[in-house]
This record gives structure tokens, C-alpha cells and sequence, in this order.
């Protein structure tokens, strides 16, 4: 420990001034000024270099990088500062213990050193970010940016463990972008501006980052104080029946009415909230809201189906179904009309608590949904035992079916293992007849989008389920009415 450090050193200087100068004590005196003179050397090394992994510290990378500024300045050339940030260490601590994110970091250190080589003054700056400096221009840095995220992407054993931690990278580059003292905080910006973005990539730094930092901050301290300040509100986008074209159940859309901006869309604050640990509370809210919103047209006789969006950080918390349940029950909604929706990329996570979480909705009688189908890599064999009731697909391949060979190609594919597995097929993003006609002819069960409906706050749809000039019935489904037999909706 360094007061340890201190403490002795100064004990031997007190020793070295009360020997004096005597003939006798001279040898004695040597001997304590070349331990006291090893003990300075050794703490100053300590102070270069980090513990755990061997690298250079902070204060050990910050010399060596003046050192390579006055380099270039004296013999031109330029290099780039590489700022590269684990995604889920916090996670893998937390699911494996701090034995596991210790070696895991020691492993990613070796992968830096291995892939930077011996010149790049690599080094552990705090928890799981790390920085380095490689030789050249952008282009460069960009290379073995690119080389990083790719071999991180990969597994990496650690004991028994098999683990995949991808990162965030920023780069700098010198004299590109100013003073060298300033590298490695612009390299940092770059970094956190790929980690709001959603990770595993890099980027360059700009000089606008700045700016977006900033206007990053200040909606994270906006959105903090909106759930209490009542800024949420649910819209609602209803689904229609393929063959009939009523409606047969609607997906809650968060929306936030920021005072000043106006409406936020949910692609800018939604990764701020999952990244800052916001998602919680706000997922709970839009949970609780759905099914009150349910249960108003419940008790006005309309009994439609409601899907609300489950994050992955959603999906991870161990008390999440039963919170579900808890409150569909308060609200009186039966669990197979609560869809639970799921993005392909979470639903293929092969963590223990996510599958738990999907067991206990399996046994509990929700309708699953997976969600963005198509986007991920999901295996037949995974599918198969999850309780899903049906995909949706990603409305990337709907927006093109009418002019993509590829996109008609990987929709019918979709629709076909749908059938072959027995689950319901959705398709959203609907916005032309054409895209329609194909998605009925393909055999799709479910459409949704602005063809159909624009998403609207929960009265808005109440109005037009029980406007009497539409005949009550039109566009919504008979069965959904308490006044007729429950049945088709399925």
C-alpha cells in the first residue's frame, strides 16, 4: 500500500540523519541509502504500472505518450490514440463474480498486447477500459480498431467459463487533432459516443462530440426526472387480422413529452435509458400502464389482446415476472391476452437468467412474440424450446419486399418456418397496398403500420372501437366485445 511505502521511507531517512557521519556507522549508513534508494525506484515503478494486468498505469501511458508527441515533432510522422472500453464487464461481473472479470480483463490485456505489439505503450486506465497508441495516420488506427472489436467479438475461455465480451473504441489521431495532452480525452469521447450508440464498434473522434456529449447529459438528467414528472405516455398501433383486416390487439409505444424539446423519439433516449440503468423503473411503468389502459376497455366491454416491448436489461432482472404477473391479476387481465415482446437478438441470449425468464413466462401462459425477426442469428434448435407464440418480422425486409428479390426471399422464409413451427407470423411497417398484398399472399397472419394506423394514445382507440357511426364492429374484430362469443381470437 503506498502509505505503507511512505512510512518506511521515512523511517530510514530518520535513520540515515540520526547515524550521523562517524567513521564506524559509514558502512551501515550505505547500506540504508541503497535500500532507501531501491524502495524510491520500486514506488515509482509501482506508480507506472497497473496491478492487475501488468500494463502500464494512467501515469505511465501519459509519459510514454509525451514521449511519442516529442518524436513526432522531431522527426515527423503522425499516430493515433486508442481508447477501447469493455461493453459488459459491469454484467459479467455481476453473473460471474469478481474473480472472472479480473482474468478477463488480465485476458484482455494480452489480446492488446498481442495484436498492438511491444511499441504501442499499452495500458489499464480504470475497471475495463484501456488505451494504447499505435504508429500512423487514421487509417491506421482504424485497422486495428477494427482487428480489436472482431477478435473480441470472439469467445474467450476463462476457466470453465466461455465468454464473449465485446467493446467500444474511440480513436485520436496526432497532430490531426491537436495537442497531445488532449488525446486521450478526445479518444474517451470518441468511446463513450460508440457505448451510447450501443457498443461493440469504434469511431473517430470529431470535434462536434462535444457538443453531443453534452446533449447526451443533459437529456440523461431529463430523463431521470420524467417518469416522476408524468412526461410518459403510451401510444398505441394496432394489429389487423391478414384476411379480415379488423383489428385484433394493439402494441404500447412509449413516447416522451419532453417540456422544452417537445417529443423525444424512443431511438434517442431509449439506449440512453437501458445504458444508465433507467430502464427498469420506465419498462415497469410502461407495464403498469398498459394493462391499466387494458382494463379501461376491458370494463367498457372491449377484450383486446396488448403487447408491451420487454428490453433485455428487462429480461435480466430476476423479479421481472413476477411483477408481470402481480399486476396483470391487480388488473384483471388474462395472461394469453399480455403479449410479451422480445427482440430476436435478446430472445437468442444464452445467459441462465434470461432463459429462466423465458421458462417462467412459458409456464405462466403468456404470448410470447419474438421480435425483429430476420436481424439476429437465431438457431432452429434455441427456437424450438422457446414458449414463443409468434415472430414478428423486422420491418427492414417489409420496407423493401416490393422492389428487393432478397427481402421477398428472407420475408417468405420467415412466414414458412413461422408455419412449420406452428407460431403466428406479424409483419410491421406496413405503409403501401403492395406491400400488403404480398405480405396476405405469403400467408402472413397479423399486419401492422401506417396503412393501417398511426400509433394514438389509448383514448383515441377507445373512441374508435365504440363510435357508434362506425357500427361499433368495422374495424375491430366481433369477438373482441364482451357483447359476443369470445372466440377467433387466438
Amino acid at each position: 500500500m503506498p502509505w505503507v511505502v511512505a512510512l518506511t521511507i521515512a523511517s530510514l531517512l530518520a535513520v540515515i540523519v540520526s547515524i550521523g557521519f562517524g567513521v564506524r556507522e559509514t558502512k551501515r549508513r550505505k547500506e540504508l541509502e541503497a535500500k532507501l534508494a531501491l524502495l524510491l525506484s520500486q514506488n515509482a515503478k509501482d506508480q507506472l504500472t497497473d496491478r492487475l494486468t501488468g500494463l502500464l498505469s494512467l501515469e505511465g501511458f501519459e509519459s510514454a505518450l509525451t514521449g511519442r508527441a516529442d518524436k513526432a515533432d522531431s522527426a515527423g510522422g503522425s499516430f493515433c490514440v486508442i481508447y477501447l472500453a469493455l461493453d459488459e464487464l459491469g454484467m459479467i461481473n455481476d453473473g460471474f463474480g469478481r474473480e472472472k472479470a479480473e482474468k478477463l480483463l488480465v485476458a484482455t490485456a494480452e489480446i492488446l498486447k498481442t495484436i498492438t505489439g511491444e511499441q504501442a505503450a499499452v495500458c489499464r486506465i480504470n475497471g475495463g477500459e484501456f488505451a494504447f497508441y499505435v504508429s500512423g495516420g487514421i487509417n491506421i488506427g482504424q485497422d486495428v480498431a477494427q482487428k480489436l472489436c472482431r477478435r473480441m467479438e470472439q469467445s474467450i475461455q476463462i476457466g470453465a467459463a466461455i465468454m464473449t465480451a465485446t467493446c467500444s473504441i474511440g480513436i485520436s489521431a496526432y497532430p490531426e487533432h491537436g495537442a497531445h495532452q488532449n488525446l486521450l480525452s478526445f479518444a474517451a469521447l470518441a468511446m463513450r459516443t460508440v457505448k451510447l450508440a450501443g457498443g461493440s464498434d469504434f469511431c473517430v473522434y470529431d470535434v462536434h462530440m462535444g457538443t453531443n456529449m453534452r446533449d447526451q447529459v443533459s437529456l440523461l438528467l431529463d430523463l431521470r426526472k420524467a417518469l416522476e414528472l408524468g412526461q410518459f405516455e403510451l401510444y398505441f398501433q394496432p394489429k389487423v387480422d391478414s384476411e379480415t383486416l379488423q383489428f385484433t390487439a394493439a402494441e404500447a409505444l412509449l413516447r416522451w413529452h419532453h417540456p422544452e424539446k417537445g417529443f423525444v423519439s424512443p431511438g434517442v433516449f431509449i439506449p440512453i435509458a437501458e445504458k444508465y440503468g433507467l430502464m427498469g423503473p420506465i419498462g415497469r411503468w410502461v407495464i403498469a400502464e398498459a394493462c391499466t389502459k387494458a382494463a379501461n376497455w376491458k370494463s367498457r366491454g372491449l377484450r383486446m389482446r396488448v403487447a408491451v416491448n420487454i428490453s433485455g436489461y428487462q429480461m435480466r432482472e430476476d423479479d421481472l415476472m413476477e411483477y408481470i404477473e402481480s399486476t396483470i391479476e391487480q388488473h384483471g387481465i388474462a395472461p394469453n391476452r399480455f403479449t410479451c415482446e422480445i427482440t430476436e437478438s435478446v430472445a437468442m441470449e444464452d445467459t441462465k437468467v434470461t432463459q429462466q425468464t423465458f421458462e417462467k413466462m412459458g409456464r405462466a401462459g403468456f404470448h410470447v412474440s419474438i421480435d425483429d425477426f430476420g436481424t439476429g442469428y437465431s438457431s432452429l434448435a434455441t427456437l424450438r424450446k422457446l414458449p414463443a407464440a409468434e415472430l414478428k418480422i423486422d420491418r427492414a425486409f417489409v420496407t423493401d419486399l416490393e422492389a428487393n428479390e432478397d427481402a421477398r426471399s428472407i420475408a417468405h422464409s420467415i412466414v414458412s418456418l413461422g408455419k412449420t413451427l406452428k407460431l403466428r407470423v406479424v409483419a410491421e411497417g406496413i405503409e403501401t397496398v403492395g406491400q400488403c398484398e404480398i405480405l396476405v399472399q405469403m400467408g402472413c397472419d397479423e399486419l401492422q403500420g401506417y396503412l393501417f394506423a398511426m400509433p394514438m394514445p389509448a383514448e383515441q382507440l377507445e373512441e374508435m372501437a365504440f363510435d357508434a357511426s362506425s357500427n361499433k364492429s368495422k374495424d375491430f374484430r366481433a369477438s373482441l366485445y364482451s357483447s359476443t362469443l369470445m372466440q377467433g381470437l387466438n
